[in-house]
């Protein structure tokens, strides 16, 4: 299967938030991340638009009764930027970690160009 799109990990937010995963739940991050690099149009189930939000896109991962959430945004087209993700607890996305999402995307736009 080629590769379509590549992962650019932004600071370490991602990382601290996959490495407090048990390792099933890393299987299915891991699973989700590869459909999104490897598939040209990823189903809603695992990649959505983040209403009301320009540009900023959460990573849906389902493990049991566990849901996750990592934010993300394309660069270039075929770059996906990973920022911070969580464990989701309610039914409405955490509006501080789309805060947070939001600042690491402005953050990496306004230093990278």
């Amino acid at each position: 299967m080629n590769q379509v799109r590549e992962l650019f990990f932004y600071r370490q937010h991602f990382h601290e938030f996959f490495d407090k995963q048990s390792e099933k739940a890393k299987e299915k991050i891991d699973y989700v991340l590869f459909l999104l690099t490897h598939i040209d149009k990823v189903p809603e189930k695992f990649l959505k638009h983040i209403e009301g939000q320009k540009g900023l896109y959460e990573i849906r991962v389902e493990h049991s009764s566990n849901i996750f959430r990592i934010f993300c945004f394309f660069d270039k087209g075929k770059i996906v930027v990973l920022l911070n993700g969580y464990q989701k607890k309610t039914q409405k996305t955490s509006l501080k970690e789309i805060v947070m999402a939001n600042k690491l995307m402005n953050e990496y736009f306004s230093t990278t160009k």
